[in-house]
């Protein structure tokens, strides 16, 4: 199977055109006519990550995140996306990235994200269409049942693996009703609110938005933290629609924040 299958089957999940206007999802570096000699999947492209796929043997590395996320000026040894770049090209590694558009898609990142909390009913936050497609940043859903804040935390904690929360004043009445979003998602707060939700999860906000959101439960656990299910679901992707690719769910960890 050539490189460009697998892209069309990642395309025909997640339409590039649900990407942002800002991103740069899609084809990131190397040729798509080869032959795949196996996948690896990860959050962020390193020189780690590259080595690894060259030491099992893919020569397709599929992230969440854009390696190239703004022009390149130059192609050297001055910075990791650079030396990446050139990594990939001489080792015959293609990059490719599946960002906005896969957050946005139905079943994606968000969708992945509720799913693993155990929420039911899960719909898009903000339901939009383009091109007769309907995509959506963030999703809502419901528990089974109501669970207080402090037991909302703890399953946060537990779902997310994640060794700390932070959130606003706990609420004092009980939880149900949650929205998510994954990566920096505090732009969605207002229509969580507007949904409804009693609590809403995201991987990191800026301080300022912490405050005057009273009645909604927030807690944010990390951006790595909130992402870290993509190559579970890039890999069942890739697992269904083009049998006998070999799928590896990377070992190095690129997660660079650290909590003492």
């Amino acid at each position: 199977m050539k490189i460009k299958e697998v892209y069309g089957a990642l395309e025909r999940f997640a339409p590039l055109p649900l990407q942002e206007d800002w991103d740069n999802a899609g084809l990131q570096v190397g040729l798509t006519e080869a032959e795949v000699s196996g996948v690896l999947l990860c959050l962020d492209v390193t020189e780690e990550i590259v080595c690894e796929a060259m030491a099992k043997g893919c020569n397709l590395i599929v992230s969440h995140h854009p390696v190239i996320f703004r022009k390149l000026a130059q192609v050297s040894d001055n910075d990791m996306v650079q030396r990446v770049v050139m990594m990939a090209v001489k080792n015959d590694i293609t990059i490719i990235s599946m960002h906005t558009n896969l957050d946005s898609a139905f079943g994606g990142v968000n969708h992945e994200m509720a799913e693993r909390l155990g929420l039911q009913n899960i719909c898009f936050l903000n339901p939009q269409q383009k091109d007769g497609v309907e995509y959506g940043m963030g999703t809502i859903g419901e528990l089974p049942s109501e669970v207080s804040a402090e037991q909302f935390v703890e399953l946060v904690k537990k779902t997310f693996n994640c060794g700390c929360v932070v959130t606003n004043p706990l609420l004092k009445r009980p939880i149900r009703s949650i929205a998510v979003m994954g990566g920096a998602g505090d732009c969605a707060i207002g229509a969580a609110e507007k949904a409804g939700a009693d609590a809403f999860i995201t991987g990191e906000m800026h301080y300022h938005q912490y405050f005057d959101h009273d009645d909604i439960q927030l807690a944010v656990i990390g951006h790595y933290e909130s992402e870290q299910f993509t190559q579970h679901l890039l890999k069942r992707i890739i697992e269904r629609d083009c049998s006998g690719v070999k799928c590896y769910i990377a070992e190095t960890q690129t997660n660079p924040l650290r909590y003492h």
